[in-house]
């Protein structure tokens, strides 16, 4: 497959997953693309020597790395794609522990349980990567439950 094929089927692939915009927002033309040895399928998406996603080889969806959800948060305004949890909560979300519902403060209303999520502090300060358990509906009224399975926290 050639580069600007490429680029725009993960382009494609983070407008389906995100919406509409998120392809360009994460992907810039330089990007580098890592290939797997074992299938020859697109694996890691790089930025310079900055990884910005891996391609899951199960779903054929995009896991975001922190940088990657940086540069989302940086792209939409808050709060698509978050799930913003209190300030009190910020330093164990960000070393890695997973999202109780009784922390959420604002979220998306369009999350749905499953999909990739940006935790952020009210500052929109970028916290955890993860996947959402919960919809963004159910992570405000639930008093209980983890609404986010924390992937990988900004401290780890």
């Amino acid at each position: 497959m050639d580069r600007q094929a490429t680029l725009r089927k993960i382009r494609g692939i983070a407008n389906y997953q995100f919406g509409k915009g998120a392809g360009e927002a994460l992907f810039p033309d330089d990007i580098e693309v890592k290939l797997s040895r074992t299938t020859g399928k697109i694996r890691f998406i790089f930025l310079g020597k900055t990884l910005l996603a891996t391609l899951r080889a199960r779903d054929g969806m995009l896991a975001l790395t922190l940088n990657g959800s940086k540069r989302l948060v940086e792209a939409f305004p808050s709060p698509r794609f978050r799930v913003i949890v209190k300030e009190e909560v910020a330093s164990f979300i960000a070393s890695g522990r997973n999202v109780f519902a009784k922390h959420v403060v604002e979220v998306d209303s369009e999350i749905r349980p499953y999909e990739e999520v940006v935790v952020t502090n009210s500052k929109d300060e970028v916290l955890a990567v993860g996947k959402a358990l919960l919809n963004g509906e159910e992570m405000l009224a639930f008093k209980r439950g983890v609404a986010v399975k924390v992937r990988r926290g900004l401290d780890e």
